[in-house]
C-alpha cells in the first residue's frame, strides 16, 4: 500500500515541532555558533541565511547528527534529539553535491534509506517498490528509475537526492544549499519546484542558503546568522522591510549608505533635511535606502543634490551612477523612458523614499 503524505499546515498555526536552546559549538578557538536559540512550527519552512562562516552549515549538522554541540539542547516534537542516535531522528538531508551512488540506478539510490534497515524494520520488497514509484512521480523523474547519476543532469541528480531523503518518511528535511552547484537557470526552475515539494511532503523542513534571494522567496521564515550569532528572525516579508541593523539591511539587497544626522525628530543627510523616520535615534547615525526606492527632480526640488556621471541601460532597467556629497552611488529605473533631467552630466536631487536609520 502506498504511502500518502500529509496536507501541510499552515507554519503559523501548527504546533512547535523544532525547538533549539542556547547551542554552541567550537571548533579549537573558533566559535561556530555562540548560543543560538530558534524555534520552527510542524510543516514549516524554515531558511537559514547567512555568508559563509556564519555558523548556518553548522547548526543544521548538529540537527543531522553530525557534530555534537557544546552547550544548548534541541528538542523535535518535545522529545531530546540529542539524546536520540542519528537513524532514530528520522531526519532526511540533501547535500549541495547531491552525493548520490554512482553504481546504484535512480530507484537504488532512492531506496537505499529503506533496504540497509535492519531485517525488523526493512519493508517488504513490494512495498520499496511502491514506494519509489511514488516518490519518482512526486519528483517527477517518472521512466528515469534505470539511469544511473552520470545519465542525468544537474537538476535531475538533485531531485533523485530529495527523494532518497523522502523515502525513509522523514520528520524533518534538512537541505544543505541544494542548488549551490546548479547554474542560475537551474536554480531558478528547481525553486518553486521545491517549495511545492515541500507542502505536498508536509514536513518540517530547514533550508541553508547563502542566496538571499532564494531564502526570501521560498521560506516561511528566515532565520539570518552572522558570526555564530543569531542576528534576526522572522517573515520574509519582515526581515526585508526592517532589518535589525545594518548588516542585515546591506545583506538582504543592493543598499546605498550614506552618513546623516537626527535632531529634534528631523533627519540631515548632505544637503538634504527631511522628517527622521518613526523611531530613528538621535545623534549621528547611517542612512540606508535601496537604490531603486528614489524619486528624482530637478536641482531645485526637494533631495541629496546630485551629479550624474554614468547611465547603463539593459533592457528596461536602468543603472544610473551619481556623485553625493563627494561619494558615488548607484541608482536603479525602471524604463523604458529615463526618468526626466537624467542625463550624464546634469545636475538633479534625489529623494529617498523609505530610508531606514541606525545609530552610527
Amino acid at each position: 500500500m502506498p504511502v500518502t503524505f500529509p496536507q501541510a499546515a499552515n507554519a503559523e498555526s501548527s504546533a512547535l515541532a523544532l525547538d533549539i536552546r542556547g547551542v554552541s559549538k567550537a571548533y579549537g578557538r573558533f566559535p561556530a555558533l555562540k548560543d543560538v536559540s530558534l524555534q520552527a512550527h510542524d510543516k514549516e519552512f524554515l531558511a537559514l541565511l547567512g555568508p559563509s562562516g556564519s555558523g548556518k552549515t553548522t547548526l543544521l549538522r548538529v540537527l543531522a547528527g553530525l557534530e555534537t554541540p557544546d552547550a544548548g539542547e534541541v528538542r523535535f516534537g518535545g522529545e531530546d534529539f540529542l539524546s536520540l542516535p542519528v537513524r532514530r531522528r528520522r531526519v532526511g538531508m540533501v547535500f549541495q553535491h547531491y552525493a548520490l551512488f554512482r553504481h546504484m540506478t535512480v530507484a537504488q539510490n532512492i531506496a537505499f534509506g529503506l533496504t540497509v534497515r535492519p531485517r525488523a524494520e526493512r519493508p517488504a520488497r513490494e512495498a520499496v517498490k511502491a514506494r519509489v514509484a511514488e516518490l519518482l512521480s512526486l519528483v517527477q523523474l517518472e521512466g528515469l528509475e534505470k539511469r544511473f547519476p552520470a545519465q542525468l543532469s544537474g537538476g535531475q541528480r538533485q531531485r533523485v537526492a530529495l527523494a532518497r531523503a523522502l523515502a525513509i518518511e522523514p520528520r524533518m528535511l534538512l537541505l544543505d544549499e541544494p542548488f549551490g552547484a546548479l547554474d542560475a537557470q537551474v536554480r531558478r526552475e528547481l525553486r518553486r519546484w521545491l517549495r511545492e515539494l515541500h507542502d505536498r511532503a508536509g514536513v518540517t523542513t530547514v533550508f541553508v542558503t547563502h542566496d538571499q534571494e532564494e531564502a526570501l522567496d521560498l521560506a516561511d521564515r528566515v532565520a539570518i546568522l552572522k558570526d555564530g550569532e543569531l542576528i534576526q528572525l522572522g517573515k520574509p516579508k519582515d526581515v526585508y522591510e526592517a532589518p535589525a541593523d545594518p548588516f542585515v539591511y546591506d545583506f538582504l539587497g543592493a543598499a546605498c549608505r550614506m552618513p546623516g544626522r537626527v535632531e529634534g525628530g528631523r533627519l540631515t543627510v548632505a544637503d538634504w533635511e527631511s522628517a527622521a523616520p518613526k523611531g530613528a535615534p538621535e545623534g549621528s547615525v547611517e542612512v540606508f535606502f535601496r537604490p531603486d526606492e528614489v524619486a528624482f527632480a530637478p536641482p531645485d526640488g526637494a533631495g541629496l543634490g546630485a551629479v550624474v556621471r554614468a547611465i547603463a541601460q539593459r533592457g528596461p532597467d536602468v543603472r544610473i551612477e551619481c556623485v553625493i556629497d563627494g561619494q558615488t552611488v548607484e541608482l536603479e529605473a525602471h524604463g523604458p523612458a529615463l526618468p526626466p533631467g537624467v542625463a550624464p552630466g546634469l545636475a538633479l536631487r534625489i529623494r529617498p523614499l523609505r530610508p531606514r536609520v541606525y545609530a552610527s
